[in-house]
């Protein structure tokens, strides 16, 4: 078995490994990567970027579709092609693919090694019995995996995986979507508006990362709207049958129970899971460290360094369970990076404001503290505020058909200082992202309202909701009806 010493191993190649690497190059030229799998991140191969490739296939469709509402009227059929959908997906994904792989072939060979590591002690890992690697420091950034119950495999090929569904050559003709959560609902819309027809399930009624109960009922309302969605369905039974339409491929048969409380049954070419993602990090050997987990078996780490109780053991990235995202997974994998390098050095690194969203349409977004995180902290005694506003007469809103969505704002009682904010609407997305810069700012909802609002824009609903809860706060006047200096439809 060979053997290695080196100042830094990180385990995982991904966003949060290569940011890792990178940031510990910074201090110390001894450092390798370990990964087993292919290189790519999951963002770029099965992730953010594939599924905003086919929503926008999706998009595209859905405003041809919602033309004549403006009077225009485009002449024919629309003809959805899914091998055509598909292949620019794939290639647009390899593209992707394509400029990570880039980044990682700068690497010296040297510095990478191949396979899947465990830790043989706090400092030794073992990598597929070839390679022993003593480090002084490790990173762990192994990122995480889809999670469904195991009895799901029973389905085969017909269960599939987000990840799957970008290595498809042709859109299917009907999927079972299982968990209305961000993947559960970004793919299902997409499937829906490009022809295929979906049934999205879900347990306990969660819509999405909402927490807010208003917020989510209006998710819930809307989508149902579009498409056939139970976020608390059950499920009688679900099992794999012969095709009976001729086709080579076998089907899946699912039997619920339907809003109108009847037995339903529903026969479809695949059963997606999209019910949440898992820490790979139990595979690790981690029993042979003195790590502490948490009740799920991952590592806890300080949120600022990313320390974990092993004090020279580092974790970032999807693997810390902290917030799956790619923005925190790069600056997670920065901040443990260069902890591991400069050890025993260690700095808090900044942790910026949560944002995060989801492309649906309407879109949904969340930014600073959630409405639970909120009731728990300041729920007993009454020290926060919630402003609302409605999208569905905003002007700008309503010109373009687009006229949906609640926002809700929260502010603190004394200090009026900007909490947080979960939403349904247009452009949530970007409507975050003023918001969650005024968040890390720590502005008030008073220095919100100073900044400039240009008319007619959406931005003007974030105005209406922060006069409304300004009012709340005590700290402003009541809302006026029709102000003037908000124009019409404001």
């Amino acid at each position: 078995m060979k053997q290695l010493n080196v100042d830094v191993a990180v385990i995982g190649g991904g966003t949060a490994g290569l940011g890792a690497y990178r940031a510990a190059k910074a201090h110390t030229s001894s450092v390798v990567m370990i990964e087993g799998g292919p290189y790519g991140t999951t963002c770029a191969r099965v992730g953010c970027m594939p599924s905003k490739l086919l929503i926008a296939a999706a998009e595209s469709v859905h405003q041809i579709e919602k033309a004549p509402q403006f009077g225009v009227h485009p002449q024919g059929n629309i003809t959805i092609n899914g091998r055509e959908v598909m292949d620019r997906v794939k290639r647009e994904r390899d593209r992707f693919v394509g400029f990570v792989l880039e980044g990682v072939d700068e690497i010296p060979a040297q510095d990478k090694i191949v396979g899947y590591a465990q830790f043989v002690d706090n400092n030794t890992l073992n990598i597929d019995g070839h390679t022993q690697v003593t480090a002084k420091r490790i990173v762990i950034a192994t990122g995480s995996r889809p999670a469904y119950p195991n009895v799901w495999n029973e389905l085969g090929d017909r269960l599939v995986i987000n990840d799957d569904v970008f290595d498809w050559d042709d859109l299917p003709k009907s999927v079972a979507v299982f968990g209305p959560g961000v993947i559960g609902l970004e793919l299902g819309q997409a499937l829906h508006r490009l022809g295929v027809e979906i049934k999205l399930f879900g347990l306990g009624g969660q819509v999405g990362p909402l927490t807010d109960p208003e917020v989510m009922s209006y998710a819930d309302k809307a989508f149902k709207q579009e498409f056939y969605l139970d976020a608390d369905v059950k499920v009688e039974q679900m099992k794999r049958i012969a095709a009976s339409d001729g086709s080579k491929e076998d089907k899946v048969e699912i039997q619920f129970i339907n809003h109108d409380g009847e037995l339903e049954t529903f026969i479809v070419d695949y059963v997606l899971a999209a019910t949440g993602r898992r820490p790979n990090v139990d595979k690790l050997g981690l029993e042979n460290t003195s790590i502490e987990l948490d009740e799920r078996g991952v590592p806890t780490a300080d949120h600022y360094t990313l320390q974990t109780s092993a004090d020279n053991i580092f974790i970032a990235g999807d693997a810390s369970n902290q917030i799956p995202l790619l923005h925190e997974a790069a600056d997670q994998g920065r901040i443990a990076g260069d902890n591991a390098g400069r050890y025993p050095d260690i700095r808090a690194g900044l942790r910026r404001s949560s944002i995060s969203a989801v492309f649906s349409d309407p879109q949904i977004a969340m930014v600073g503290e959630s409405f639970k995180q909120l009731e728990t902290r300041l729920g007993n005694c009454g020290c926060f505020a919630t402003g609302a506003v409605s999208f569905e007469n905003q002007g700008r809103s309503r010109v373009m058909l687009r006229n949906q969505g609640l926002l809700h704002v929260y502010g603190e009682q004394g200090t009026g200082r900007f909490l947080g904010a979960e939403m349904i609407g247009p452009n949530a997305e970007h409507l975050a992202h003023l918001l969650a810069w005024a968040h890390q700012n720590k502005m008030t909802i008073s220095e919100m309202l100073d900044m400039p609002f240009y008319h007619p824009v959406i931005e003007e609903g974030v105005r209406t909701a922060l006069r409304d809860l300004n009012a709340k706060l005590h700290l402003g006047p009541e809302m006026i009806k029709h102000c003037l200096d908000c124009g019409p439809g404001c």
